[in-house]
């Protein structure tokens, strides 16, 4: 017959090894669950943040006529690498059945319009999800919206 013996530090040791795992896992999964939430609020948010800077804009402009002064210049906003392009996305996105000239895009976004059209001419018109649509005179001219 065997006897039973009391855990020694090993054993001890490989069982607080294994819980530490256990709430490791559990903190990586938490972590997980709140950076999905946080860019799902973030996607939400958008589209009413750049119709607000619309309007803002539009006032300050109004205000300037009445005042009888040149529009106050507002700064623009600088994208990172990959940012400006989820932005025209999600404003597209949050129009769909809006076609937009890259200079309203530019204003929505609070950004230059050469850079949103150099971005359309470099990324854009090869994205699946973007329709560019030929404009004016000789289809030198497009405006954008999301496909359907």
């Amino acid at each position: 017959m065997r006897k039973e013996s009391a855990p020694d530090k090993f054993d001890l040791y490989i069982l607080n090894v294994d819980e530490f795992k256990a709430l490791n896992e559990q903190k990586n999964e938490l972590k997980e669950k709140i950076t999905e939430l946080q860019r799902q609020f973030e996607e939400s948010i958008q589209p009413y943040e750049t119709e607000l800077n619309v309007i803002i804009k539009k006032l300050e402009n109004n205000l300037s006529k009445m005042e009888g002064t040149a529009p106050a210049k507002t700064g623009t906003t600088k994208f990172g690498r990959g940012k400006l392009g989820i932005s025209i996305k999600t404003l597209l996105q949050a129009n769909p059945d809006k076609a937009f000239k890259p200079r309203e895009i530019a204003a929505a976004l609070q950004t230059k319009g050469t850079a949103v059209s150099l971005w359309f001419n470099k990324y854009g018109n090869q994205d699946p999800e973007i329709e560019r649509i030929p404009v004016g005179e000789g289809g030198k001219r497009f405006i954008y919206q999301i496909k359907r």
